[in-house]
């Protein structure tokens, strides 16, 4: 068994993948448009959905926005350098919502970023092995 996807119900697609792909650099691997159901899904990842977990964002055409649930915590994407990557976030017009730095009793350096829906997206810098 793995992980396939994460699915994230977004108010604007367009707005959404231009996020998605434009600030975090993924690309946009496949979309379909519903028309009977009136949505459409887009799949956005790093790789390969054939090599790893994606994230589907689901656009609803009759609903512009969501309430993110209090059970929905964030997507977690490891970067080498999360200061440099806070930093190439916010010059692509991104909202970082707590800046790059040890996690709190711990020395993992992490950031938090918010997408346009407000989802949060924890930023893990990778570890240099020794």
């Amino acid at each position: 068994m793995r992980i396939l996807h994460t699915m994230l119900r977004v108010g604007d697609l367009d707005r959404s993948l231009a996020f998605y792909t434009e600030v975090l650099g993924m690309r946009e691997l496949r979309r379909q448009d519903y028309p009977g159901g009136r949505f459409t899904l887009a799949f956005v990842g790093y790789g390969l959905e054939s090599e790893g977990a994606v994230l589907e964002l689901t656009h609803n055409w009759d609903t512009p926005s969501y309430d993110i649930g209090n059970g929905f915590g964030h997507v977690a994407i490891e970067v080498p350098d999360a200061y440099a990557a806070c930093e190439q976030i916010r010059k692509h017009g991104g909202k970082v919502v707590r800046e790059a730095g040890p996690m709190k009793h711990g020395t993992t350096v992490i950031a938090f970023i918010e997408d346009p829906d407000g989802y949060k997206i924890e930023l893990i810098q990778k570890k240099t092995r020794t």
